[in-house]
């Protein structure tokens, strides 16, 4: 999911149950109709650096369908601020897109109302079948023994980026590999009157892939086996507070990022304001502001020990867009369709590359577009050492709740105010106690 958005805050306790009877679908059998063919409608996230930048990006490709097919396709470009709460509005009063782009993340969680098209085997034959799809990209489409909810569109993962000049100015060689590195690198960074890693702590969504990722690094779930929240175990508290103390501990984030969640922290960067930047697939962001591909290398976010992997050594969640249709669609044929345009192997070298993300289709992925030493950690961290996050159906009220708690420990940091493993387990109380029951 791209992390530019501050995760939305109000609709998300929506009762997921009563969002299931209330959109069974526009037809009697509940899966879509073909009663306006040649018109759909489309809520594309913003991915670009503004909603300006979307429009130019996608315009030529929406005219190109409608050349192909005769559909006209209207688009509308929905902010991450937005956009949950649009769809969760859509999925109770039935009043939505014909298709639309949703976080992965919220795949299983939008999923459990029952509002989209479920790509079961006979709706993938339609767009070329499930097996184009790399499997990561797919492990974040819905809850695991269900028919994905949504298509993968565009992939993305975390990494690190760095001023290459800074650390020369500082006498570092070599980005950090390790946490303790990144800290002893942050010394030298910030003894050159340098900032050294941005932070986004007051968006939600920075704050719980981050996390997420920690908890990973340390053997920790949020979630038990049978999918229910276990925020406060012991591993959970020491995770969140070990991203927490990159601030209150280590002081390598600043404390006037507690107040960041609008890319600050990326401008920050661009601007040669700081050294360090954990962000996904940031290079059509950094070249929007200006700063030059030369200007800063891309290496693995660093983990607790060794290099990137699986099980502790994960160092991304598995991050991306996928493509929904809702069943209540008035065109279920242009719907998927579209689909099919969008996720051809044409328009994902086109989009993939305007976006400097990563191609979910195989065939596309292997471009010599997306070859890059740059777009080869991305791809390499997807592959071998990125993690899909937890594909129940509260995801989102998970993403709100604990996102928020990291926020107020962010806060209590720039507050001047101590945090202990005692005040994280008691934001992480709250946060469970804010989930909906089983």
């Amino acid at each position: 999911m791209r992390s530019i958005r501050a995760a939305a805050v109000g609709a998300v306790t929506l009762s997921l149950a009563l969002a299931a009877t209330a959109c069974g679908g526009g037809s009697s059998a509940g899966g879509g109709s073909n009663d306006s063919p040649k018109a759909l409608t489309y809520w594309a996230s913003n991915q670009g650096a503004s909603v300006a930048v979307d429009k130019k990006v996608l315009q030529p490709e929406l005219d190109k369908f409608e050349k192909q097919t005769g559909i006209k396709v209207k688009l509308e470009v929905v902010p991450w601020s937005d956009l949950l709460n649009r769809i969760l509005t859509a999925t109770t009063s039935g009043q939505g897109p014909d298709v639309l782009n949703i976080g992965n993340t919220w795949s299983a969680s939008l999923q459990a109302t029952g509002a989209l098209l479920p790509w079961d085997a006979k709706n993938f034959a339609k767009i070329g079948g499930r097996d184009r799809f790399a499997g990561t990209a797919l492990g974040s489409t819905g809850a695991e023994g269900k028919d994905p909810a949504a298509v993968p569109l565009y992939s993305m993962a975390y990494a690190l980026y760095y001023n290459k000049q800074i650390f020369a100015d500082a006498g570092i060689s070599k980005p950090p590999a390790t946490w303790d590195e990144l800290r002893t690198d942050s010394k030298k960074i910030q003894a050159k009157g340098k900032s050294a890693l941005g932070a986004e702590g007051s968006n939600l969504s920075e704050n719980i892939h981050h996390v997420f990722v920690f908890a990973k690094q340390h053997g920790a779930e949020f979630f038990t086996a049978d999918g229910k929240p276990d925020f406060t175990s012991p591993k959970v508290v020491e995770a969140v507070k070990s991203y927490v103390d990159l601030m209150a501990k280590d002081k390598v984030i600043p404390t006037g990022d507690a107040e960041y969640a609008q890319n600050q922290s990326v401008s920050d960067f661009a601007k040669g304001k700081q050294a360090m930047l954990l962000w996904q697939s940031a290079a059509a962001n950094l070249k929007s502001q200006g700063m030059s591909e030369d200007a800063y290398g891309i290496a693995p976010v660093p983990v607790i020990s060794g290099t990137p992997g699986s099980g502790t050594q994960v160092n991304s969640a598995v991050m991306g867009i996928n493509m929904a249709v809702f069943k209540n669609t008035d065109n279920v044929d242009g719907a998927t369709r579209f689909v099919k345009f969008m996720t051809s192997d044409a328009e994902q070298k086109i989009l993939n590359t305007a976006y400097s993300s990563i191609p979910p289709v195989k065939s596309a992925q292997s471009d010599a577009a997306f070859s890059t030493p740059a777009t080869a950690v991305l791809k390499n961290t997807l592959a071998t050492s990125a993690a899909a996050l937890p594909q129940v159906a509260s995801e989102s009220q998970f993403e709100t709740a604990v996102g928020t708690a990291v926020k107020d420990l962010f806060a209590e940091v720039a507050a001047g105010r101590a945090v202990t493993a005692e005040s994280v387990k008691a934001k992480l109380e709250k946060a469970q106690q804010q989930m909906p029951a089983a």
